[in-house]
């Protein structure tokens, strides 16, 4: 029961913030999916070559680079959540992070666009077994990153610039244990997008595998 009040006060508090920076993202995806429409053919025909490459190595990897692949995703994934925690320290960093979100936003939008509009139903198919299961957990636990390091960057304007007074120690370790906790729910993410998704990506390759090199 306390749990349940806690997270009900929790939500009203922090619901705005969780509205503000999810419009952000999805405003990114937008802009994302009209980048795409607006390459010149030299460009589209320099990615799809590019994607030719990616997919070629897909159908030719084998066990033993799955080590190499949890690293790199894992690297990736807690980079930009460390980045995320390290701006919430600073208010001048509250702007950088809702960048950040727009840019994830950009990618996520661009990849699927670009995907589903050179490469038709094939490239949802595509997207559907390599883009969309990671970012199923990256995406809502890069949201709550950010508004966790807003409400801290928040609270600090208000208790060391108007109110001064108050401790900063308990926002502090609630706003770093969220931050570790995602960064080991990325190595999770990292596990599945290295050892689950070229398997199944391996279904859908052969189909793409007759892309312009």
């Amino acid at each position: 029961m306390m749990g349940h009040r806690m997270l009900q006060h929790y939500m009203k508090e922090h619901m705005p913030l969780y509205i503000f920076v999810s419009v952000i993202f999805v405003t990114g995806v937008i802009f994302g999916a009209v980048m795409v429409g607006a390459l010149s053919l030299e460009q589209k025909e320099e990615i799809t070559r590019h994607l030719g490459h990616f997919f070629t190595t897909v159908e030719n990897s084998g066990p033993g680079d799955e080590l190499t692949a949890f690293k790199s995703a894992f690297s990736l994934h807690a980079k930009w959540l460390l980045i995320i925690w390290f701006l919430g320290l600073s208010v001048i960093g509250l702007p950088l992070i809702l960048i950040l979100d727009f840019l994830k936003g950009v990618l996520v939008g661009f990849t699927v666009g670009y995907m589903i509009g050179q490469l038709s139903w094939k490239g949802l198919l595509f997207a559907l077994v390599s883009v969309v299961p990671p970012n199923v957990v990256v995406i809502p636990t890069m949201i709550v990153c950010s508004v966790t390091a807003m409400a801290f960057s928040i609270h600090l304007v208000k208790n060391r610039f108007y109110q001064k007074k108050g401790t900063l120690r308990e926002p502090f370790m609630r706003f770093t244990m969220a931050c570790a906790l995602s960064v080991m729910l990325m190595a999770g993410v990292a596990m599945f997008e290295a050892y689950a998704s070229p398997v199944m990506m391996k279904w859908v390759t052969p189909m793409l595998i007759t892309l312009p090199l």
